[in-house]
């Protein structure tokens, strides 16, 4: 294969998250979350009873990890999220020993060459705000909303990209749709209320920016974006009428719901129109509109790990009596990653560019995450005990040459952060499935050890060459 090279502004970097890496669940004044409650509550749904507790021992380690990232991987940027559980108390105040973690943790970086994303959502309700009506709930909106304007006047000269949510689309499906997130709850018109209120909290998170920008709070340079799963939608090769509806709607609901919400300030009408008319009507309340009208963004984060196959439903409604949009479609030529169950197919990442350099053309965006996660990968340790993640690289360099192709016919991407690049702890499948470039040896005391793919990692982010 031909090298392929990058632009020189290109960034890399790796994304991480507060819930999945920090540890020290219960010190310092931090909040139980949602991951610690169920890890409370029925420690058995975990994958080898590994809750939340300890992530990766990021608190303890971080120094040693951010010099990873910049020497071993080449790496120039890096994101992470505040707990809003370790950032401020019950009473939404600041807590003064999350607050002296974050400071300390943001200058690290500074001092280790890495530019730090700040994401201010990934997941992580303290339970307390849960328990009130989670995000169906507008006070918990509001009390999101005070957060995010305590964590910008707080951090606001120490960080220059700020990010509202990640995957504001995952959680109301995982949550509330599909039942698969304590408390396990199976209702598509309950998801779409809570994929509705984060939406108004986003737009009430980019307004709190907006206005701490002005009074001179945050850094003249700052920006602020959001960052979602983006599934792009296929059907059948020969698609009927409904199958392409099935398209139209769950492209809608998982993608286009975001993308124009972040550039023009409002909801798709088609989508919105066609969920009333099924029976799922959102809890709009007057205002809304001006609210929405707020949510634009400087710039988005786009992650990127599988398709959406889709077809026709086979039902119009499911047993709770909510509408049926679309069924699973099972394309024969899927290349499957076996450990996570996802299809990997590089080319949806070109074909998300191609859609946003048509339809979203001024948009900036940059490839927020992407990672392959393989189940019992000690077993590919070599005699000197390096994993051997050849099927990494090659999975990193399919992906980066479909984004050189998209950029070289329009695309507006500007960067790529790779997920996982130390391994951490992934929800209730704990440390399952393994995604680093950098090994995390649970037996060794979290002992970090880069993997064969870390150095070809570090040789591309230097060079910007693909290879």
């Amino acid at each position: 294969m031909e090298p392929i090279t990058l632009p020189e502004n290109f960034f890399f970097g790796a994304a991480m998250s507060g819930p999945q890496t920090e540890g020290r669940w219960a010190e310092g004044g931090k909040l139980e979350n949602l991951w610690d409650t169920w890890s409370i509550e029925n420690i058995d749904d975990f994958y080898n009873k590994v809750g939340s507790y300890v992530g990766n021992d990021f608190m303890t380690m971080y120094e040693e990890d951010l010099r990873l990232l910049k020497e071993e991987l080449g790496f120039t940027t890096f994101r992470t999220s505040i707990q809003w559980s370790r950032l401020l108390d019950r009473d939404g105040e600041l807590n003064p020993a999350g607050v002296e973690w974050y400071h300390r943790l943001f200058a690290a970086a500074g001092e280790a060459g890495l530019e730090i994303f700040v994401n201010l959502y990934h997941f992580d309700m303290p339970t307390y705000l849960f328990r009130r009506g989670g995000w169906e709930n507008r006070e918990v909106v509001d009390a999101y909303e005070n957060y995010a304007r305590k964590a910008f006047a707080e951090f606001g000269q120490e960080v220059r990209y700020w990010f509202t949510f990640n995957e504001p689309t995952v959680e109301p499906e995982q949550r509330y749709q599909e039942g698969v997130w304590w408390p396990f709850i199976k209702n598509f018109n309950r998801a779409r209320t809570v994929q509705y209120n984060i939406s108004i909290a986003h737009a009430k998170g980019v307004q709190a920016f907006r206005e701490a920008k002005s009074a001179g709070l945050v850094r003249d340079d700052a920006r602020i974006g959001l960052i979602n799963a983006f599934m792009p939608p296929y059907t059948k090769d020969d698609p009927s009428d409904a199958d392409l509806e099935a398209v139209r709607m769950v492209d809608g609901i998982n993608n286009r719901w975001w993308l124009d919400l972040v550039t023009k300030g409002e909801l798709p009408a088609d989508v919105v129109e066609t969920l009333a008319e099924r029976g799922c009507v959102l809890p709009v309340r007057p205002g809304d509109d001006a609210i929405l009208a707020r949510g634009t963004v400087d710039w988005l984060g786009c992650n990127y790990y599988q398709p959406t196959r889709v077809q026709a439903p086979s039902r119009d409604v499911d047993d709770t009596g909510c509408p049926v949009f679309a069924d699973k479609y099972v394309w024969p030529d899927a290349v499957m990653n076996e450990s996570r169950g996802w299809e990997v197919y590089p080319k949806g990442i070109y074909d998300f560019g191609m859609t946003a350099a048509r339809d979203y053309p001024d948009l900036e965006w940059f490839v927020s995450e992407n990672g392959m996660g393989i189940e019992g990968e000690y077993k590919n340790r070599d005699a000197s005990g390096k994993v051997q993640d050849d099927y990494r690289i090659d999975f990193v360099r399919q992906h980066l040459t479909w984004i050189a192709k998209a950029i070289e016919d329009g695309a507006n991407c500007v960067g790529y952060h790779y997920w996982g690049a130390i391994d951490n702890w992934s929800w209730n499948n704990a440390f399952k499935n393994r995604y680093g470039f950098i090994e995390v040896d649970l037996m060794e005391n979290y002992r970090r050890v880069p993997k064969l793919s870390a150095a070809w990692m570090r040789q591309v982010a230097t060079s910007h060459i693909v290879s």
